[in-house]
């Protein structure tokens, strides 16, 4: 007996985002030698690719009530390893990142569902409000119960740390929006613990910093644990800047926390300081920093409890709302200026950089504008197709400010002016009308003026892929940015509807242009990619002389029912990235790494120089062994709670 039903919304066909390559995979491995064919360049030695994305333990009973940004972290790594003739080999490892949710998911075999609400429950639009509470209050009794005897694992945060992964200051750091970020061990990717902003656990308690954490006191503090998925990590200062979603007002908390392994004093400090003018909770995934400022976005796509009292879903795009960005400068979030546009929704932003011009009276430098690329989608059908649920038909509009636009994820440039009186966006227009998201950039360029992009584009549909469908990445792409952003300044495209280069990517695989500022590098029938990351070559002639690699799988292997066979195998690709048309080298994993999110690059230099451990989380005992433990301990009552404890876990699912 569970609490709902999940079978009664099941469809005739498989949910798009639990099938093919994007079904979980269970198996884990240790690093495992792997054949590859080509030549690995050099500045891959010692040095290791990880992808992080959503695995779900528990899927036997989901039905469609499950979303591609639901399931418990696993992180997929190939390692470079240095031989001692000077040889490379590749190894592959995978392993799931034990949560509290995970092991207590683990510990408890009689649970149907995952202990988190799925996304798609809180998305979707024929949800009633009594399956939304009860989804929640049944997670609240898991985490009540999982303090109580009898639990192997107590629920203190409630991350599945599904999202993302960063290096800082010695600590490879796992993140999603539902906690803090959580420490990783590099190469073999077991789990440390939470980090708090000042240690993680695990680490010698003389490692840790005095002073505020992330959190804070009360009851409800637990909520300024909650960080967003893409921190960025200053390439000069090595500042990690990160903010907190929550809630509760001010809805928008602010932290800066310095690198200390190269400093002899104690670097400053900023922890959960208050984002001024946001008026309600929302749906923040990104952010944009440059060197000196930071910029939060205020869009009208929400994620408020509080909607359940309006009759609307928990997670709702209003489409005649209006997008903020708040601009302030990096260590003083109360000089907040915001700048308003159309509604739009960014989950990812690519750069974003200064503007400084030489003042002609103190002949000093001043910022006088920040620019940022982003990827902005005209409306949040991926939000609603990423858990194969029907969107919303939008609430109709009758005087709207702004002018409809058609349904697009594109690379979109803003410059916003801090020289004017007013706060104003110079320029707002899509630099290439191709599909793209997924960005990355070379990592030392970043908060810089950086030249080119990668990203991620599908050639025959949009990323908010119709109802049933799965968006699967047949396209790697290179903007030139600088490039296309100066074309638009000697002819500038019509405001917030323009685009720079309108071509398709089939016109763009036609062009024989060496100095195309787009250069795409398309999958052959049947093979997809997921997001790439850039490694640079050794003293490289330019920005793009380097590699992109990204896990590559070909559809053949499944069956007549789109099924992937015990056997199915993924591929590591390292691609040229100065032309992109050129596999240098394809690595072949013995098992298959589903569809995923985003993953990064770590170095030889990363990985030798993280900070010491003293102890990993393990996976548990069984529960058998468990259960005796506190049946001698506690004789018969123990026993009869045990019992009850089951009936209840029982009744929940």
């Amino acid at each position: 007996m569970t609490f709902v039903n999940e079978r009664q919304s099941r469809s005739g066909r498989p949910h798009p985002y639990l099938h093919g390559n994007f079904a979980p995979i269970h198996q884990v491995q240790p690093l495992t030698s792997c054949p590859y064919t080509g030549s690995i360049p050099q500045e891959l030695a010692g040095g290791e690719y990880v992808r992080n994305g959503g695995n779900a333990l528990k899927d036997e009973d989901l039905g469609r009530d499950a979303h591609w940004f639901d399931g418990d972290g696993m992180l997929s790594g190939v390692a470079f390893q240095r031989g001692a003739d000077g040889s490379i080999s590749p190894a592959f490892v995978n392993q799931y990142i034990l949560t509290d949710a995970y092991l207590s998911t683990l510990t408890t075999p009689s649970l149907r569902l995952p202990i988190l609400p799925s996304i798609a429950t809180l998305v979707n639009p024929a949800s009633t409000l009594l399956r939304i509470i009860l989804r929640i209050f049944r997670t609240l009794f898991l985490v009540l119960l999982s303090h109580l005897p009898g639990s192997q694992q107590t629920i203190k945060k409630i991350s599945v740390a599904n999202t993302g992964i960063l290096y800082h200051d010695g600590r490879a750091l796992a993140t999603c929006e539902s906690g803090p970020p959580i420490r990783v061990s590099l190469p073999g990717l077991e789990t440390v613990g939470w980090f708090d902003g000042g240690k993680a656990e695990g680490e010698p308690a003389e490692d840790g910093v005095p002073g505020d954490t992330f959190g804070g006191n009360g009851l409800l503090g637990f909520m300024k644990e909650w960080t967003t998925a893409h921190p960025r990590v200053d390439p000069v200062t090595k500042d990690l800047i990160l903010f907190h979603s929550t809630f509760l007002s001010p809805f928008i908390s602010y932290s800066i926390i310095p690198s200390l392994q190269d400093t002899f004093t104690p670097p400053n400090r900023l922890v959960n300081a208050a984002v001024p003018g946001i008026g309600s909770a929302k749906m923040m995934h990104d952010f944009g920093v440059s060197f000196t400022h930071t910029i939060i976005m205020d869009l009208p796509l929400s994620l408020d409890p509080r909607n359940l009292a309006r009759n609307e879903p928990v997670v709702s795009y209003d489409p005649s709302g209006r997008s903020r960005f708040g601009i302030f400068p990096r260590w003083n979030p109360q000089e907040v200026r915001w700048f308003e546009t159309n509604p739009c929704c960014i989950f990812h932003t690519a750069n974003t950089w200064d503007e400084t011009n030489i003042n002609p009276i103190t002949q000093k430098a001043e910022i006088t504008a920040v620019n940022m690329l982003a990827c902005r989608l005209t409306s949040a059908a991926l939000v609603f197709s990423a858990g194969d649920v029907a969107a919303p038909i939008p609430k109709p509009v009758t005087y709207p400010k702004y002018e409809p636009e058609e349904e697009q994820c594109r690379l979109y440039y803003y410059r916003f002016s801090l020289s004017s009186f007013g706060n104003e966006i110079t320029h707002q227009f899509a630099l290439t009308a191709i599909p793209f998201e997924f960005p990355s950039i070379r990592d030392d360029l970043s908060m810089s003026s950086s030249r080119y992009i990668y990203g991620c584009s599908v050639s025959d549909s949009t990323f908010g892929a119709a109802l049933g469908r799965a968006v699967k990445i047949d396209s790697l792409v290179k903007v030139d940015a600088t490039t296309l952003i100066n074309q638009a300044r000697r002819a500038s495209p019509t405001p917030i509807t323009g685009c720079v280069d309108t071509r398709t990517v089939a016109e763009i695989l036609a062009s024989d242009d060496p100095e195309d500022p787009i250069k795409v590098f398309k999958l052959p029938e049947g093979f997809y990619a997921q997001e790439s990351r850039f490694v640079p070559r050794q003293n490289g002639i330019s920005e793009d002389d380097g590699w992109i690699l990204s896990y590559v799988f070909d559809e053949s292997q499944l069956d007549r029912n789109g099924t992937a066979s015990l056997g199915a195998k993924s591929e590591l690709w390292i691609i040229d990235a100065k032309e992109m048309k050129e596999i240098v080298c394809k690595v072949q994993l013995p098992q298959r790494v589903p569809y995923g999110l985003h993953g990064n690059w770590f170095s030889e230099q990363d990985i030798l120089n993280q900070r010491p451990v003293e102890t990993i989380r393990h996976l548990p005992m069984s529960q058998r062994k468990i259960f005796s433990a506190l049946e001698g301990d506690e004789g018969s009552f123990m026993k009869a709670w045990m019992e009850v404890r089951n009936w209840m876990l029982d009744i929940v699912g």
